[in-house]
């Protein structure tokens, strides 16, 4: 059975959150960056966001040949590469445990 891919739009939603998400990681490296040394293993976190920020830049430039693949009439550069004025918002806490509805752990 042949699976359809995504709609066009459904493209265009992923790609406004992959760009949030990316500018999020990235954000957040920098924080460790600018909080923790730049080698030995306190630096580790940090370069395991610089793997994931690589991670989903390589799930974008291969979303992107799909997305002109499958729909080669409309897609568009910036359909996994949007401005960013269209890029989701990730949604941060404003403090630690300020979710809504979280359950703090052991209860």
């Amino acid at each position: 059975m042949t699976k359809r891919g995504l709609t066009h739009p459904e493209h265009l939603r992923l790609g406004q959150v992959l760009s949030g998400v990316r500018n999020q990681l990235l954000h957040e490296q920098v924080s460790l960056l600018n909080a923790y040394p730049q080698t030995g293993p306190r630096a580790f976190p940090a370069k395991q966001l610089e793997a994931a920020i690589e991670a989903v830049d390589a799930a974008r430039r291969a979303l992107e040949d799909a997305v002109f693949q499958e729909h080669p009439a409309v897609a568009e550069p910036y359909d996994y590469f949007p401005y960013e004025e269209h890029w989701a918002d990730v949604v941060v806490p404003e403090k630690p445990g300020s979710s809504p509805g979280r359950v703090r752990y052991g209860r």
